[in-house]
């Protein structure tokens, strides 16, 4: 496995979770460095296979060479018309690890961390027009205010968004570096790292549409997998997991019960547990990373 690219995150939960049967059918929905979509193919028989998918060509490098194994060059957000392309409905689990990458983040060419200089481009497909330098171009004082509350949870966003605006427009913020320098009047003393990861964070959802393509992706697990496969997802901060976690109890992002003319609540998946699982104090000593990983799995109704 490719140790480098990206270690995957609780690994025996998230197998146990999809409860692989040896000839179905399945989806690893964000492929990276290949570490789940291996151990899924290991406990697959003959007929069994396995589509994944990715829009992030580094990770194309890493495709297995497997006849079960298809690699989608592509968001998963517009997975039901490839698997239909593919032949592969319905399904019989679905995994997807959400966030980004250790490689993506320890690359500092890809700009997605303030800790190594480079562009300040944070895209996860190449093929996608807006890096984050220009993002910050475009937005005004109320747009980027909104960015950094809603994606972010930065405290005192109005003011940060101030801030980037006004630096901005006296020279245009293109490298990471340069970004962590524009923030230096506004970055709360002993909390830098943390107030930093925060405005990453809320610039790589907006320019990659993360929770656009993770809404897609939920709504779309009830018309993609049989009844009795699997849904597994795991995400790495609050956002994600609250959609996950509205969609696995309701079938409604926002988390809104509907219930049938006798009462009973309808809904495409039934959670296996009403909490989420998270990495032993072993796994998060050794991959600190993992730390605020949440993996939730549920059964297609």
């Amino acid at each position: 496995m490719n140790h480098e690219y990206h270690d995957p995150v609780l690994l025996q939960a998230c197998l146990d979770g999809l409860n692989i049967r040896p000839d179905g059918v399945y989806v690893d929905a964000t492929f990276g460095g290949g570490g789940h979509s291996k151990a899924i193919l290991q406990r697959l028989g003959p007929h069994g296979r396995l589509i994944a998918f990715d829009r992030d060509r580094d990770a194309w490098a890493n495709a297995i060479d497997d006849d079960r194994f298809t690699l989608v060059r592509s968001d998963f957000r517009w997975m039901r018309n490839h698997l239909r392309f593919q032949n592969a409905l319905p399904v019989n689990g679905l995994l997807a690890d959400l966030g980004v990458s250790s490689h993506q983040f320890d690359t500092g060419a890809r700009g997605f961390s303030f800790r190594f200089d480079g562009p300040l481009d944070m895209r996860m497909d190449h093929r996608a027009k807006r890096t984050a330098s220009q993002l910050l171009r475009d937005l005004d004082g109320t747009a980027l205010t909104q960015l950094l509350r809603t994606y972010g949870e930065v405290d005192g966003a109005h003011r940060v968004a101030r801030q980037l605006v006004k630096a901005n427009s006296e020279t245009r913020i293109g490298t990471t570096y340069q970004l962590v320098e524009a923030l230096k009047p506004v970055t709360p003393r002993a909390k830098e790292s943390t107030f930093l990861a925060q405005v990453f964070q809320a610039l790589r959802i907006a320019v990659n549409d993360e929770l656009g393509s993770l809404e897609a992706l939920l709504k779309q697990s009830a018309e993609v997998i049989a009844p009795g496969g699997m849904l597994v997802i795991m995400s790495y901060h609050s956002l994600e997991d609250r959609l996950v976690k509205n969609w696995m109890r309701s079938g409604d992002l926002g988390g809104v019960e509907t219930k049938d003319l006798y009462g009973n609540r309808t809904r495409p998946f039934n959670p296996t547990s009403n909490k989420a699982i998270q990495p032993s104090e072993e796994e998060t000593a050794i991959n600190p990373r993992a730390r605020s990983a949440r993996l939730r799995t549920a059964e297609r109704t």
